[in-house]
Formats: C-alpha cells, sequence, structure tokens
C-alpha cells in the first residue's frame, strides 16, 4: 500500500503540469538596506539600459535576461556603488539582498544558477537575527526552538527535539564537520554552552525531515553552520549579567590568510537561582574556537577549526517548596538538603580541511577531526521530605505554609560517574558537474573509530515514614507499618559497571541531482543513497555482529510556470540511526552491542510561497509529514537525560503539519510566526500504542522585530513560544504505560530592548567617534516576562499512609532581568 500511495503521488505530479513555452527572462528582486539595517530609498539599479528604484521600504524588482551573465550596478548619491555579476534561469525569481555603505566601492562577483536552499526545502537563518533574539540561553538553538516541529521545555539547554525524535536525533555540522554534544547530561543546568559561537557565524541552514543522502545517520534533523572567512579586520564584544564574549577576525594583506577566533564565558547563576530550589550554586562555562583558513590559490584551500571548552557545576541545594493539588486540597512538598554535587566536562575537538578543485566542474574535500571529552559527575545529596497540607485560609497568619504533615521520607543519591571518550573521523568527499553544470554528482566515505571509558556507579536509597522502600522489582509482600518487615534491604536504584568499548564504522553516500523541465515548469531532481557498517568490541564483549544498513533517498521539486512564485516539494526515503555509545547502554549500564539501528522512512510533502504584502516580501510555508519506525529503541526522559532500554522493542509513527510565515512585518527586519501540530507514538512488545516522551501536539512560535517609530535608535525584541503539555514521564522501574499523565503547557515569552547607538551613523561626519563601529548598543532583557510556571518533569514521592505516589512538578526558571552592552567594529 504505501509503494502503491508513493507510486500515485510521483504520477500525479508529473501528469498534473500543462506545457507552455519557455520563459526566456528572470526576475531579480530584494531589500537595499544601509549598514544600520535601515532601508535605502531611490538606490538605483540598473543592467544596460534597464533600470529601477528602490522605494520608500527599500525594495526593488528588476526582469533581467536569463541563461547569461548580467551585471548589475547599484548606485546612491550619498553612498558607494555596488557592482554584482549574476546568472539566473529562464522563470526563475531571486532573491537579493543588498547592504550599501559609505566605505569603498564593494565589488560582489557571485554567480547565482538557482536558489538551492528553497528547493532542497532548507530554511535559512540570519546570524544577525540569532544574536538579537533575546533568550535564556542564547545562541541558534534558541532560535530553532521558535519552528513549528521544533520542541524544548527547558530554557537551560541547548537541547532539542524535532518531530517527534529525542535530542540524540539530530545532526549538527560545522564547516561540513559533525560535532558532539556530552554524554552525561542529565540536566539542562550542567549543558552550558552550545558548541556553535554566534559571532563566528556566516550561514546557518535548518532541515526538519527529509533531508538529503548527503548529510549523516540520524533519524530527524539537520542543523548545517558556516562559519565566516573574514576579509579584513573585525571586532565584536558582548557583556551581561550572564556573561560576555569576545570575537576577533583579520585577514593577510594579499587575501591568503584569514583566521576568525571566538572567546565565551557564561555564568548561569542569575537563571538558576530563580527556580524553587534555594542552592549555594554558581555554574561557570567557558570556551575558546578559531578558525584559521589559507587560500595559496584559486584551486587550494585548507583551514583549521579548534575548539576547547570546560563547563564546571558546583550545586549545593538548601531548601525547596513546592505547591500543587487541587484548590479543595492544596498539597506541598518541603525538602532540606544536605550534601553536594560536583560535575565537570571538558572537551577538545580539532578538525583539519582541504578543498581541491582542479577545474569549475570538480572539487575534492578530504576533512579530519579529533574529539576528546572528559566527564565526571559526582554528587551525595540527602533530601529529606515532608508532604503536607497547606494553609488556604485567607487572613491566616499561616496562609500558604504548611500544617499538617502527612508523610515524612528521605532520599539518598550517589554517584561516582567518570566517562572518557575519543572519537577519530577521516573522510573524503567530492562533486562533479556534467552536461554543462545541469547534472551533479556528489559523494563521500568516512571511516569513525569511537573508543569510551566509562564508570558507572550510581544509587539512589527511599526511606518513607522510617522503613526503606525497595524498587518494585523485587516482589517480597509486606504490609508496613502494621507488620515487621523481614525482606531483603536493597537500594531502590542501584547501578553499578566498567565499560570498555570500541566502535569502528564505515560510512558513505553518493547522490545525483539535476534540473530539467516540463514545458515551461521548472523540476528539480535528487536521488541518492546512504550505507553504514559498524561492529562494537572491547572487554567483556561477546557475540558482536557487524551490523550494515541502506538507506536510500529521493527529492523532487516542482516549480510551476504560475504567476504566483510557488514551489512544491516531495522527499521521501529511509533513514537509520546505528547506535551511538548512550544508545548500546541499558539502565543498568550494560552495554548490549548487538542493538540494531533504528529505521523511519520520511514522507514529506510542502509547497513554499513567496509574495509581497504591503509591498514588502513574504515567504509562507507549509509542510506535511509522516515518519514510520522500527527497531525503535524506546527509552525514559529525565530532565534532559535519556535512558535508553537497548533492546529495539518497539515500532512507532509521527505524522503532523508545519507551517510558517516569515516576512518583513516590520520594514527591515524579519519576523516570523510558526504553528505545528504533531502527534507521535510507540508500540512496545505489542501492548498497543502510547504517546512517546516528545508527543508535543500543538505548538505556536513567534519571532518579531520592532522599532519604536519615535525613537528609531530602539529596536523591539521577542521570542514567544508556546506548547502543549509533553508527557511527564514515570518513576525508576515503573511501567511506562502505567503512568501517562502530562505535563502543564509550556508558556514563554522572552522580550529584549535595544538602544542603538550608531543607528544614524552615515548622518554622522567623518571622524566622529561612532563612526568606528558597525553597532554599538545596550539592551535591556526581561525572561519569562510572564512569570509562567514552566515544568521539565516531575519528581515522584511516595506517601506511606494513603499508599499514593505524586509526580510533583519541577518548575523553571521564574522572571529574570538582564542588561547587556554589545559592540562590533
Amino acid at each position: 500500500m504505501k509503494t502503491n500511495r508513493f507510486l500515485f503521488t510521483l504520477l500525479f505530479f508529473t501528469i498534473s503540469i500543462i506545457a507552455f513555452a519557455q520563459n526566456q527572462t528572470a526576475k531579480v528582486a530584494g531589500i537595499v538596506l544601509d549598514e544600520n539595517n535601515k532601508p535605502v530609498e531611490d538606490v538605483n539599479i540598473s543592467y544596460q539600459t534597464k533600470s529601477a528604484k528602490t522605494n520608500a521600504d527599500g525594495f526593488y524588482e528588476l526582469t533581467v535576461p536569463a541563461n547569461q551573465k548580467i551585471v548589475l550596478v547599484f548606485t546612491h548619491t550619498a553612498l558607494k556603488s555596488i557592482t554584482a555579476t549574476l546568472q539566473l534561469k529562464p522563470g526563475e525569481n531571486f532573491e537579493y539582498h543588498v547592504v550599501m555603505t559609505d566605505k569603498a566601492e564593494q565589488l560582489s562577483d557571485v554567480v547565482i544558477t538557482s536558489s538551492k536552499r528553497r528547493v532542497q526545502g532548507i530554511t535559512s537563518i540570519e546570524p544577525e537575527t540569532i544574536r538579537k533574539n533575546p533568550s535564556a540561553n542564547a545562541g541558534i538553538e534558541s532560535v530553532l526552538k521558535t519552528f513549528a516541529g521544533v520542541n524544548s521545555n527547558s530554557e537551560l539547554s541547548t537541547t532539542y527535539s524535532v518531530r517527534g525524535g529525542n535530542y540524540d536525533e539530530n545532526l549538527v555540522y560545522v564547516n561540513e564537520i559533525e560535532v558532539y554534544r556530552p554524554f552525561l547530561i542529565r540536566s539542562g543546568q550542567q549543558e552550558g554552552l552550545s558548541f556553535t559561537n554566534t559571532d563566528m557565524t556566516q550561514n546557518v541552514d535548518f532541515s526538519a525531515g527529509g533531508f538529503q543522502a548527503k548529510y549523516g545517520d540520524k533519524l530527524s534533523s539537520v542543523l548545517d553552520i558556516t562559519y565566516r572567512k573574514p576579509t579584513k579586520f573585525g571586532a565584536a564584544a558582548e557583556a551581561s549579567f550572564l556573561g560576555g564574549s569576545l570575537m576577533v577576525e583579520d585577514a593577510s594583506k594579499n587575501k591568503k590568510w584569514s583566521a576568525i577566533t571566538g572567546i565565551r564565558y557564561r555564568d548561569n547563576s542569575l537563571l538558576v537561582n530563580s527556580q524553587e530550589t534555594q542552592t549555594n550554586y554558581r555554574p561557570t562555562y567557558a570556551d575558546v574556537q578559531t578558525n584559521v583558513n589559507f587560500n595559496p590559490n584559486e584551486k587550494w584551500q585548507f583551514s583549521f577549526l579548534g575548539n576547547i571548552s570546560q563547563n564546571k557545576y558546583n550545586y549545593q541545594p538548601l531548601t525547596r517548596q513546592t505547591n500543587f493539588g487541587t484548590i479543595d486540597e492544596p498539597i506541598a512538598l518541603q525538602v532540606f538538603y544536605e550534601g553536594q554535587e560536583k560535575d565537570k566536562y571538558q572537551t577538545l575537538f580539532g578538525a583539519f580541511k582541504t578543498n581541491f578543485a582542479p577545474n569549475e566542474n570538480n572539487t575534492f574535500k578530504l576533512i579530519g577531526s579529533i574529539y576528546h571529552t572528559q566527564e565526571q559527575e559526582y554528587f551525595d545529596i540527602l533530601a529529606e521530605y515532608f508532604l503536607g497540607e497547606v494553609d488556604t485560609n485567607i487572613g491566616s497568619e499561616t496562609l500558604g505554609e504548611v500544617t499538617f504533615n502527612r508523610g515524612i521520607g528521605s532520599q539518598l543519591n550517589h554517584a561516582r560517574n567518570d566517562l572518557d571518550a575519543l572519537i577519530v573521523n577521516a573522510e573524503v568527499k567530492g562533486t562533479h558537474q556534467f552536461n554543462n553544470k545541469k547534472h551533479q554528482l556528489d559523494w563521500g566515505f568516512k571511516y569513525t573509530r569511537e573508543n569510551i571509558r566509562d564508570r558507572i556507579v550510581e544509587w539512589e536509597v527511599i526511606d518513607s515514614a522510617g522503613f526503606q522502600i525497595n524498587p518494585p522489582i523485587i516482589d517480597v509482600p509486606h504490609e508496613q507499618p502494621y507488620n515487621p518487615y523481614t525482606g531483603p534491604l536493597v537500594p531502590y536504584q542501584n547501578v553499578r559497571a566498567t565499560n570498555f568499548i570500541d566502535i569502528n564504522r564505515f560510512s558513505g553516500y553518493a547522490q545525483w541531482s539535476t534540473k530539467t523541465s516540463i514545458g515551461s515548469h521548472q523540476l528539480w531532481i535528487t536521488a541518492g543513497s546512504r550505507f553504514h557498517t559498524w561492529k562494537v568490541s572491547g572487554d567483556g564483549i561477546t557475540g558482536a555482529k557487524q551490523q550494515t544498513v541502506i538507506s536510500p533517498r529521493a527529492q523532487l521539486a516542482l516549480k510551476p510556470d504560475w504567476d504566483k512564485d510557488m514551489i512544491f516539494r516531495l522527499s521521501m526515503g529511509y533513514y537509520h540511526q546505528p547506535p551511538f555509545y548512550r544508545e548500546l547502554r541499558d539502565s543498568l549500564g550494560v552495554v548490549r552491542p548487538n542493538v540494531k539501528a533504528q529505521q523511519s522512512i520520511h514522507f514529506v510533502l510542502s509547497n513554499d510561497y513567496n509574495f509581497k504584502m504591503y509591498n514588502r516580501p513574504f515567504k509562507f510555508v507549509t509542510e506535511a509529514y509522516y515518519k514510520t519506525m522500527t527497531d525503535v529503541n524506546s527509552y525514559t526522559l529525565e530532565n534532559v537525560r535519556i535512558r535508553y532500554r537497548a533492546n529495539n522493542d518497539a515500532v512507532a509513527y509521527a505524522y503532523g503539519l508545519d507551517m510558517r510565515l516569515n516576512g518583513e512585518f516590520v520594514p527591515g527586519t524579519e519576523s516570523w510566526l510558526s504553528f505545528g501540530y504533531m502527534k507521535t507514538e510507540e508500540n512496545q512488545n505489542d501492548r498497543g500504542y502510547i504517546a512517546r516522551p516528545t508527543d508535543q501536539r500543538l505548538k505556536f512560535g513567534i519571532l518579531f522585530q520592532d522599532y519604536m517609530p519615535n525613537i528609531p535608535n530602539m529596536k523591539l525584541y521577542l521570542n514567544l513560544v508556546y506548547n502543549t503539555g509533553l508527557p511527564g514521564g514515570s518513576p525508576s522501574y515503573a511501567d511506562s504505560y502505567t503512568y501517562q499523565n502530562r505535563l502543564r503547557d509550556y508558556r514563554r515569552a522572552d522580550v529584549g530592548f535595544s538602544y542603538v547607538f550608531t543607528e544614524k551613523n552615515n548622518e554622522r561626519p567623518v571622524g566622529h567617534w561612532l563612526k568606528k563601529f558597525k553597532d554599538l548598543s545596550a539592551g535591556f532583557e526581561i525572561f519569562n516576562l510572564f512569570n509562567n510556571q514552566n515544568a521539565i518533569t516531575n519528581t515522584w514521592v511516595r506517601d506511606v499512609y494513603t499508599k499514593n505516589q505524586y509526580g510533583i512538578p519541577n518548575y523553571m526558571t521564574t522572571r529574570v532581568f538582564n542588561i547587556k552592552l554589545t559592540a562590533r567594529l
């Protein structure tokens, strides 16, 4: 049936197109801004005898010949001219945005053959939008969380799930080099900084599913980031209550050498101390990144990407009170802590990349990288809790306080977890164009060796009203406190394991793409396949098998010859995720070497519509998707810590609809509205379908930029997210089918106000001290503007008297204020 549906869909897309005469012209349109991102009026755009002028919003549109190089010249009476070389296809509508300054004349020799990102269904995010976005954990991930289909209910974490997948199912590349996240993270508070340094970023591309075969072996999404290659000296600095950053870039006089380096420091005390748990806590995170490029000639390019980061998490909880229950029967949990937690994550990353282009039709790349992480989790925390009734009598001196304790207990958590991982990659890639660049072949082969040294010692003891609680897996009848208990005393949780593991992987891909036409309609076709083979070995590993998976994929994109600028896309294919170390290790710390790769089949149908509203450009993107999954490695989610069952015991599905409208709601700025509906369920061992931990259902997101008309120097940035509640998880050892409660809806709004001192730099006289800055601004941010209580998971507390177990929400941060200063040269 699935094959028949696919053939029917493909046939429908083919026979429903009517042939028309081919259009031998193309259109180029865009926005012209000054260096302060303000629209520029009366810019003349000319090609030979044809010309156009920008309107009050900086918008222009010009019809040009197709299939030949044309030279556009942008001129303005007060700004330096820009020259751009373009080559467009028949009927193509190309967006070309320009920034004009009063500096030296700019030459832009950019030969454009097609709008590849739009055809491939990739969302591009402007680095400037990312830098200005107000968020408790600023960076690329905070912007992604406003997209439909992307979910996270922790503002302290850079982790995110996409269309029903979990946090481990997302690919991240920087300069075509895969990057990794720490292994032992159990809380977003521990995670610290994202790998990506926004100040160093040039392009950010994101695909939420149905991506091409050239990308790696994960189930959900791809985040593809390119760092900037400087052409002159520049610098940027930022300081706030949450830390600071410094970036410096420069290039040699002959432009053969260039380098960009960024340093970041972050202190999350301001955010974490706003939570319900009172602590002595000062988490600090720091990293240094550098990207060095050397271009000896037109054929060769060499680059090095390096990163050193250290996250320290020293945590000493003191007290906590959480009120829950109903209006008629309010209950409070009071906890008094002793002990502390000391975690440390140190990572080293280095990558060397070589590009060789013997001619304009062939390119070869060699990439080698090393990732080394040393992580430790050490904690001994005793929590003594009181579960009591709350005084709700208005006017009472004890209003809101606990007046009667219905349950008393304690919980002792201990861990001495150490992990040392070394991951080495070597990869060769090639790109070849044929038949006047109408066809393109991409291929690549990669070898990966993962060496993991892991020790886990972790246990938990629970004592309720003086009686120790055994885990549910020990089936010994007892009737405490009425009859004495004579069974064994064991920890409620007890995980002890030492694993020394090696994983050798070979993977590769081949991909063909072409552009053709059916009458006057344009059609892009991409088809390819990946393979991945691996084997697990190490101390104590027996019976390990060599496993291999093959993942064919295809994408079609159709641009009808209509007055409306639309593109229809259909993507389908197999996506496999061979298990990483964390997926091989079960909840007891035992490595299971023959865990299969999880398999997903994607069907994505989308429409991309470009139009003008209020004489400004807008885009409306709609994507419908369905994913069927087999050999699913089911898991439980504790905060952001994933514990796999490592037995491929489930099948699952996910389907949904994502919509996004983005454009210039305010001239010269980019904003968007997004809406998503998604449902994902899994069936473990044929017991029936239940919601997966990432079953988000409804999602609304807004990223909005504005400025005050009467005070144009004052900018406003709003980041708003609403998700319906995720499943709240279950207690340790519990049956997931028994606990299907949901957390409350996630609602969060972050707003930032920024006063830009360099707003009218082009009107200032030469030599003015502000002329040295591209941007100098002071900002004021309010995180969690409406002070919503958002929960990331539940703490499960037992009441020995009523035999009840309560899921008590662990709330995230409350309203927090921040001040920051930003400068860019």
